[in-house]
């Protein structure tokens, strides 16, 4: 990524670039630039969101200082949705979309759903969005996460709860849960300065850190499912490659009837652990 420094002298660039009308070839110039590896792509996105010369011209000064480009956008594609971001808040990832086809496979019937680290709430939104009236929760510990979820949340009559794990969550969904979907964080203590700045720099902490080998939120989700999960309901986590054996041995030690799925496509790692 580039330098702060150059970033913020590309900024103040590309505000002498957009005078009044904005061409698509100045923005892919300023996006390129500032080191965005899809700046055709990016370009586009930017000039069908922007209302105004001057709404686009702030937009490419924000992405091109290193601003992710959902947060500047104001939302991120989802499972077939734009499910709305902002600032402090985790962008949900394209992988994340087998979690939800996992889930989708796994209970097609699903009466009730939680996601678990909901961050935008965007797996309860796209879970929701194909399980026509099914009652969905969403919580988070971040109170930031918890506002962008109800929003995303709203459109399905969802709710979403703010406190830590199954804390959050209301009483009466014990034993009730069908599908538990629990996106929680997993990158090691020492491998988040490694991360991506736009990630590292605009992501919250809790949202990433899953501490010395990133399963410690994991295995507080997978020892306390059985409670909350209806017989036969499921919990479903995404995990890295190097994590999967540990993933499954915490599901398996809850109790969970567990197995592992893997998107080659998506790079993605899903573990699902059906109470019995």
């Amino acid at each position: 990524m580039p330098s702060r420094s150059s970033q913020s002298s590309r900024s103040s660039q590309s505000s002498e670039v957009f005078p009044s009308l904005v061409s698509p070839s100045a923005v892919v110039r300023v996006l390129r630039a500032a080191g965005c590896v899809f700046a055709e792509e990016e370009a586009e996105l930017l000039l069908a969101s922007a209302r105004s010369a001057h709404e686009l011209t702030s937009m490419v000064d924000r992405r091109a200082a290193g601003l992710p480009l959902e947060q500047v956008l104001g939302w991120a594609p989802f499972h077939g949705l734009r499910i709305s971001v902002g600032p402090g808040v985790f962008v949900p990832r394209r992988r994340t979309e087998f979690l939800v086809d996992q889930a989708l496979a796994a209970a097609p019937r699903a009466r009730v759903v939680v996601d678990l680290c909901c961050g935008s709430g965007a797996l309860g939104a796209a879970l929701a969005a194909a399980l026509d009236g099914a009652e969905v929760h969403a919580a988070d510990i971040d109170p930031v996460a918890v506002r962008c979820a109800r929003r995303n949340l709203a459109a399905f009559g969802g709710r979403a709860h703010q406190g830590d794990l199954y804390d959050a969550l209301p009483a009466g969904l014990r034993g009730r849960v069908d599908v538990l979907a629990a996106n929680v964080p997993y990158v090691p203590t020492d491998e988040v300065p490694l991360l991506p700045a736009e990630a590292r720099d605009h992501e919250p902490l809790v949202a990433l850190d899953g501490g010395p080998d990133g399963l410690d939120t994991l295995r507080r989700v997978a020892a306390g499912a059985a409670g909350w999960l209806a017989p036969g309901g499921c919990l479903l986590s995404e995990i890295s490659e190097h994590q999967a054996a540990g993933a499954v041995e915490a599901f398996a030690e809850a109790g969970l009837t567990t197995r592992l799925a893997v998107s080659d496509e998506l790079y993605a790692h899903v573990v699902t652990g059906v109470r019995a």
